[in-house]
């Protein structure tokens, strides 16, 4: 269980699946997948030593209790879950899998509200979206000592660099050109 670094490729379409393969990350996200892929796209992505983390939440055909994540770690075999379900983190961290919160930045309240939730449910990281927001990543950093993973709207380098240098740990996108991959 080892906390993500740097870039982290995050597959929102499978026709990305073999360029994050390629990627020189160690670390990989799926987004938006069927519980039918699972298995074989986790599988391979092992083959290639990445460690694997799935977005519980956009799982196409899993259900959000102790059942779905029993046949996650039984079946599936990923390294980590991120999830903005509390019962998830806490579901995640009580199998030993790497728990991240994944936290919405929508404004100062829901910044409240999502900091009292990482407090009770003590996740392994936050994934802060978007994580276009020098400031809030220090904040989270600051107030929580979680490493924090800046996500969503980065487009370029540099954005992916201020995130970093704001504190964060990893950067998580979807944009591969931002993976290093030329293909």
């Amino acid at each position: 269980m080892e906390v993500p670094r740097g870039i982290v490729p995050a597959i929102r379409q499978m026709k990305d699946f073999e360029k994050a393969l390629e990627s020189s990350y160690n670390t990989i996200v799926f987004l938006e997948t069927r519980l039918a892929q699972l298995k074989s796209l986790v599988k391979y992505s092992k083959r290639s030593d990445k460690q694997v983390l799935l977005h519980f939440d956009l799982i196409q055909g899993l259900k959000a209790d102790e059942y779905g994540m029993e046949f996650l770690i039984r079946d599936i075999n990923p390294d980590g879950i991120i999830s903005t379900r509390g019962n998830i983190i806490k579901l995640a961290k009580k199998h030993k899998l790497l728990a991240i919160q994944r936290m919405f930045l929508l404004d100062s309240m829901a910044v409240e509200h999502n900091l009292k939730l990482i407090d009770r449910f003590k996740p392994d990281c936050i994934e802060l979206l978007p994580g276009l927001i020098p400031d809030v990543i220090e904040q989270i950093n600051d107030e929580t000592g979680i490493p924090v993973i800046a996500g969503g709207l980065i487009r370029s380098s540099a954005e992916a660099s201020s995130a970093l240098d704001a504190g964060a740990v990893a950067v998580s996108t979807s944009n591969t050109e931002l993976w290093g991959v030329n293909k």
